[in-house]
């Protein structure tokens, strides 16, 4: 086997030899440090998309490398068929951020995470009695790439193809009370909503429509889950993307968590609340005590590795006061692009370091370029400015930066994004 040495070397292996599921662009990655990484021939990138919102200390973060590697030496991995401290430890952590009593199951990813919500809503329908078993999610919705994900996600293009999705699914607008009470009937068992949508576009919902989910779901005995694979851990300013909106003042029965939960080492979780449930023999148990020996597992979920990396996400998020800085940044990044005034942002919108700027949907057809989408082609032009930055849909795109982004990394990558604009000016004037 010949090491490949090259760009296009590289990208022909995948050519060759990896499943061609992703639009790739034609960048290799070598390596990285904080909110900077290195492509194989050493261009230096402003890297504002943090692997989806994963790497949420930066790259290479001394604190995750020394964790990983000290569990590393001492136990990877040994099943879930016994206890290791780094996931108990890790469950109480993450249960205190919620501040209401629940417990934890660790998992891979976010889609696997959201596989546990569906999960967790046919075991209350079934537990409590009757042929509860429909989720109710919203249009612009992402909820992953399993069978079960994309039968949740309200998005046609991620189903095209993969008939007969799973049943049990219905999708409602987004922010619509009318809608979703004209969709709820004797088979909904619960609703599933993001707080804010990330691949959907960086769309929120508004406070008062989270207040009425939790209202509609207390009268109908149903559950309010909340996907934070995206929004949750700090990405928004608090532990909590739903807190961000609405303060403390609303609790949901059950949350999936993943991307930056270790700072880029694999990782899902969800929480289920620990909240009284009536059976249908007439006993009462816990929602957070449904899942019994035998009806849920992983084989991977919450190694002690795994559990050791997001101890150090944790710890330097506390230690480093990434909270508010999350916040304060964010609010600052915002400022920024807004006084760009392009009349190729149509709006700018967002909380704290999960930022949406949404772009001219006809600009595919002004350039003369209609295999592309608006969201692309600025991806594209911020590639030339050594910026990386991620599509949400065709017509925005996502700043996602490393929650200790600093003011002078927001001031390189705006003057890098009014770089692209203006290109984009100059190549429509020559159109």
């Amino acid at each position: 086997m010949v090491e490949p040495t090259t760009s296009s070397s590289v990208t022909e292996l995948y050519e060759q030899f990896v499943l061609p599921t992703y639009g790739r662009f034609p960048i290799v990655i070598e390596r990285g440090t904080g909110c900077h990484v290195w492509d194989e021939n050493g261009t230096e990138y402003l890297d504002f998309g943090a692997g989806i919102a994963v790497c949420s200390i930066g790259h290479s973060h001394p604190r995750l490398v020394q964790a990983i590697a000290d569990q590393a030496a001492k136990l990877i991995h040994t099943s879930n068929l016994y206890y290791t401290a780094p996931q108990g430890k890790l469950a109480q952590r993450l249960a205190e951020c919620i501040g209401t009593p629940g417990k934890i199951f660790f998992c891979n990813s976010g889609g696997e995470a959201n596989e546990g919500l569906y999960k967790l809503g046919r075991k209350y329908g079934s537990v409590t009695g009757g042929t509860r078993h429909e989720i109710i999610t919203f249009e612009g919705s992402f909820h992953g790439r399993t069978m079960g994900g994309i039968s949740a996600t309200a998005q046609q293009k991620v189903k095209v193809g993969f008939d007969p999705l799973l049943p049990g699914f219905r999708h409602v607008p987004f922010n619509d009370v009318p809608a979703l009470l004209a969709a709820i009937n004797d088979k909904t068992i619960g609703i599933l909503v993001e707080p804010i949508q990330g691949e959907g576009g960086i769309n929120s919902a508004n406070a008062e429509f989270l207040r009425t989910l939790r209202s509609l779901c207390d009268e109908h005995d149903l559950l309010l889950m909340f996907d934070e694979v995206q929004c949750g851990l700090g990405r928004t300013g608090d532990w909590c993307g739903w807190k961000t909106l609405t303060g403390d003042d609303l609790v949901p029965d059950a949350i999936s968590w993943a991307k930056g939960i270790a700072g880029g080492f694999p990782m899902g979780a969800f929480w289920v609340r620990s909240k009284p449930v009536e059976l249908a023999d007439g006993t009462t148990s816990r929602l957070s005590d449904l899942f019994g020996p035998g009806t849920h597992g992983t084989t991977f979920g919450g190694t002690p590795l795994a559990c050791a990396a997001a101890h150090a996400v944790l710890d330097v998020i506390e230690e480093e006061n990434l909270l508010e800085n999350a916040t304060r940044r964010g609010a600052y990044a915002l400022q920024k692009i807004r006084g760009l005034q392009s009349p190729h942002i149509r709006e700018v919108r967002g909380a704290g370091l999960m930022i949406g700027i949404e772009l001219d949907s006809a600009l595919p057809q002004k350039l003369q370029q209609p295999t592309k989408t608006s969201s692309q082609i600025l991806v594209q032009l911020l590639h030339e400015q050594h910026q990386l930055a991620i599509p949400a849909g065709a017509n925005v795109v996502r700043w996602l930066p490393p929650l200790n982004v600093t003011e002078a990394d927001i001031d390189q990558a705006v003057g890098q994004l009014a770089a692209a604009l203006a290109e984009l000016d100059s190549n429509l004037a020559s159109v």
